[in-house]
């Protein structure tokens, strides 16, 4: 529904519980637990970062008991329109020495200590 690519998932509890994670086999075992099972009720927040596209989403869970048959979960608020990784800015700058600070190589042909 996100359009994630490599997500990871937490409780935004602070003590990190992991529920879904980007690295294979990490988190196989919570695939066919309930999300009652770690404590998510009514009001629970949930934080879900994809790495690979610099995109994070905080995700309010509120418990409802209108949703239409056989509908599981809506998604309501605002939704990303375009998903996928950030464009990188054309650098115009003349990095010299590895630095883009400006500082010029030495030239100087006095003892080196």
């Amino acid at each position: 529904k996100f359009a994630m690519v490599a997500p990871d998932v937490q409780i935004d509890d602070g003590k990190g519980t992991i529920l879904i994670s980007s690295e294979e086999g990490e988190t196989e075992a919570n695939n066919h637990r309930k999300l009652s099972e770690f404590g998510i009720r009514n009001g629970t927040r949930l934080q879900a970062d994809d790495f690979l596209q610099d995109y994070t989403l905080l995700i309010n869970v509120l418990h409802s008991e209108d949703l239409e048959k056989d509908v599981e979960f809506e998604v309501v608020g605002d939704t990303p329109e375009k998903v996928g990784p950030k464009p990188s800015e054309p650098t115009s700058k003349n990095i010299t020495n590895g630095s883009d600070d400006g500082a010029q190589p030495s030239t100087s042909t006095g003892n080196q200590y």
